[in-house]
């Protein structure tokens, strides 16, 4: 166990860069990882894997909007019924979570990113040269950013997918707010005010209603808390840093970086399945 635990504060250090510059450190990183670390608990082990998601991204989400400069969480102000849908949704899908059989959230989380990854791949929009491509095609220079690249609709279904799959979202907003021609690094920065309000209803109704469908020694209902504050030991002080000294990355390999890991991902999942 102490082993397992070592190996997840080394896996939190990369939760922290994956937060700061992809803005989905806990759901695609964390469930694979902890769903490896719990595998001997059985048809358990995704569920258990989904809820300590919730607690890693919440955690670390908090963490670095709070060290998020005001500028751009601007892009957020006036959003509360984008969050409040979001919430909704969030509480829905974890509910929801609880009571499926494990198959379908764990090939869920598989097909949902490959169906984005090619999306990202086939669509304007989102990869540089296409967005460059795309301008050209139109007769226009750059775009300008949309006021509302999430519209307030949005926020159930990804609140509620993003909590099912313990995902967090962002697969969901980074895409939607490149489109509307943000930048890689405001889009990842906005994607973590977002999950909060997503991965804070999920956690409660994981670790209130979790424990009818799993019990065992170490869960708060389905949360594995000790695997959580081990992820959490090396994730934070790496938010901190990160946030403080922000790496300046260009556009097109933060993008495609964004890519790989989501395909990395899907094919831990799928191969730990």
């Amino acid at each position: 166990m102490t082993a397992s635990l070592l190996v997840l504060f080394f896996v939190g250090l990369a939760v922290g860069v994956t937060t700061v510059l992809f803005g989905f450190g806990g759901g695609f990183v964390t469930v694979p990882i902890i769903l490896l670390v719990d595998a001997a608990r059985g048809p358990d082990a995704l569920r258990i894997a989904v809820a300590t998601s919730a607690l890693v991204m919440l955690v670390g989400a908090i963490v670095a909007t709070a060290a998020t400069r005001r500028s751009v969480l601007a892009h957020l102000r006036g959003r509360r019924r984008l969050f409040v849908l979001l919430a909704v949704g969030g509480a829905a899908g974890a509910v929801g979570a609880l009571f499926v059989p494990d198959v379908v959230p764990r090939w869920g989380f598989v097909i949902y990113i490959g169906v984005t990854v090619v999306d990202l791949l086939l669509r304007p929009g989102f990869l540089p040269e296409r967005r460059t491509t795309r301008r050209l095609e139109n007769g226009r220079g750059a775009r300008k950013t949309s006021g509302r690249p999430l519209p307030d609709g949005w926020g159930l279904p990804i609140g509620g997918c993003a909590a099912f799959l313990g995902v967090g979202g962002s697969v969901m907003t980074v895409p939607m707010m490149r489109r509307s021609g943000m930048e890689m690094g405001v889009a990842t920065s906005l994607a973590n005010p977002l999950t909060i309000a997503i991965a804070a209803p999920a956690m409660v109704v994981a670790a209130a209603f979790g424990g009818g469908v799993a019990s065992a020694p170490g869960l708060i209902g389905t949360v594995d808390v000790a695997s959580a504050l081990a992820l959490l030991a090396g994730a934070i002080p790496v938010i901190v840093l990160l946030r403080r000294r922000p790496p300046k990355i260009p556009d097109a390999v933060h993008s495609w970086a964004y890519l790989a890991l989501l395909v990395v991902a899907a094919s831990t999942v799928a191969i730990t399945g």
